[in-house]
């Protein structure tokens, strides 16, 4: 055999090593470069490893294999050892990884084991400060990424299939780690010629995953039923689905500078303007919605849910509460804008209210209310020594409270502040009240009632809550 692919697969590591350091220069430098892949002990992974041990050697560059020990298969022990002896006479710096699979009933095992396994996968590269992951994703890996996605019903984002590298946030825990896949334009029947030629000569050794010929696992259904077939009457399909998913990749780039215009004319601070929204056509505003919950690093919706999301949005009636509930969050309009929020599902009527002394501190927290209450020092606020000698309260709201924010003004309920201040009603339900027996000090996201503000010489001090950031999932 010659070494024609030998030679074809370094160069594709080369070549998307060249690309990545020219795009990202501080990944690759030029000194103290450091690399590394992710390695299943597989004969794609070790085709991968002995293609970038060479590379590494020749170019100075300290390169790291991450095996993850799923625990699944009886034989994961051993192919964790195997891993190891690999790396070893290959002069390559391993690490590995135990994970126990999460929520496998209701995403299934092989799912579970990819979220668990990206994650572990960024974990190992933050603790050896390694800026880029190789995988040995291939040419028929693409073929059956775009195929499921396409059997999924999936529009241009899922049938672009895995790109020649990105960043992964939501897997791998890290918006600044870079993901690459050298191997993307090279066959499945490419690798085994090459890892043929060294195995031949002991070079070379991987192992055999037997959950690979389960056909309980959708690709590998594709992989050992529909695939064969498609080569036999189709050959050289694979190359044609990865020349679509570059086609629907391009697509995907010009629907994301779209909506980013959109999103640019749309945005109201953190909210979307509704005003505005409805002068898109539906397409556009579902496309709209689309790069707004990728932005959040939110799931995608169905098509369906995305269109009955956005009929509620746009014809509620003005004065509707309105709250459509997403895997991960919800979305709310209110006066005409629309709001991301966290799913909180505290029911803070059970809360009772906490007395508590102020002993001149900076700060206090209070956890079941979900934030800290500061104490700030104010030309014109409540004597510090009379606030520090009254028994305080902190609460939430029962109805009928009212507050005096000056004393040219006059007192009006906390609903008519909330409503003048243009807080959110789903917010309202978050902001605690400060008191001194019946008398409201403090109302979050208001303000201080006026009635005990001190006119003499100070210290004074003026309350300020600060509400903990809840994340949208």
């Amino acid at each position: 055999m010659s070494n024609s692919i030998t030679t074809s697969i370094y160069a594709y590591l080369e070549n998307t090593l060249a690309g990545i350091a020219q795009a990202f220069p501080a990944v690759i430098p030029e000194q103290s470069a450091r690399l590394a892949i992710a390695y299943s002990g597989g004969l794609d992974s070790s085709v991968l490893l002995h293609a970038a041990a060479q590379y590494a050697s020749q170019h100075g560059i300290a390169l790291f294999a991450f095996h993850i020990h799923h625990g699944i298969s009886p034989n994961a022990d051993q192919w964790q050892i195997h891993c190891a002896e690999t790396c070893a006479k290959l002069n390559v710096a391993f690490d590995t990884r135990g994970i126990e699979l999460h929520n496998d009933a209701k995403s299934g095992v092989e799912e579970a084991a990819r979220i668990g396994r990206y994650a572990a996968l960024g974990d190992l590269c933050r603790q050896h400060q390694i800026p880029l992951l190789l995988t040995a994703h291939h040419l028929d890996d693409q073929a059956e990424t775009v195929l499921l996605q396409l059997l999924r019903g999936s529009g241009a984002a899922g049938l672009s299939g895995m790109d020649r590298w990105n960043t992964a946030p939501t897997l791998l825990g890290d918006d600044q780690l870079l993901m690459a896949r050298p191997l993307l334009k090279v066959s499945r029947a490419a690798l085994e010629e090459y890892v043929a030629k060294y195995v031949a000569t002991q070079q070379l050794t991987y192992i055999e995953d037997e959950s690979n010929h389960d056909p309980r696992y959708a690709r590998n259904a594709l992989r050992q039923q529909v695939m064969p077939v498609l080569a036999q009457y189709f050959p050289g399909f694979q190359e044609r689905f990865s020349r679509s998913s570059g086609h629907m990749q391009t697509t995907q780039r010009l629907l994301i500078d779209l909506a980013a215009q959109d999103m640019a004319v749309c945005a109201d601070g953190a909210c979307l303007d509704l005003q505005h929204v409805r002068q898109l056509s539906g397409e556009r505003i579902d496309n709209l919605l689309r790069y707004w919950f990728g932005l959040h690093h939110l799931r995608m919706p169905s098509s369906a849910w995305l269109s009955e999301m956005r009929q509620q949005l746009l014809e509620a009636k003005a004065d509707a509460q309105l709250c459509v509930t997403h895997p991960d969050c919800h979305i709310r309009r209110h006066r005409n804008r629309v709001f991301l929020t966290p799913r909180d599902d505290i029911d803070r009527s059970e809360i009772e209210p906490q007395a508590f002394r102020w002993n001149g501190e900076a700060e206090m927290r209070f956890p079941e209310f979900g934030g800290v209450l500061h104490f700030d020092r104010v030309e014109q606020g409540i004597a510090a020594d009379w606030l520090s000698a009254q028994p305080l309260q902190i609460q939430y709201r029962s109805g009928g409270e009212r507050l005096k924010l000056a004393f040219n003004r006059p007192t009006k309920s906390i609903k008519y502040h909330y409503q003048a201040f243009d807080v959110p009603p789903w917010e309202r339900e978050r902001l605690p009240l400060v008191s001194s027996g019946k008398q409201i000090l403090f109302a979050a996201g208001i303000g201080m009632d006026c009635v005990h503000l001190a006119t003499g010489p100070g210290p004074h001090i003026s309350l300020r809550w600060q509400a903990d950031e809840i994340a949208l999932k």
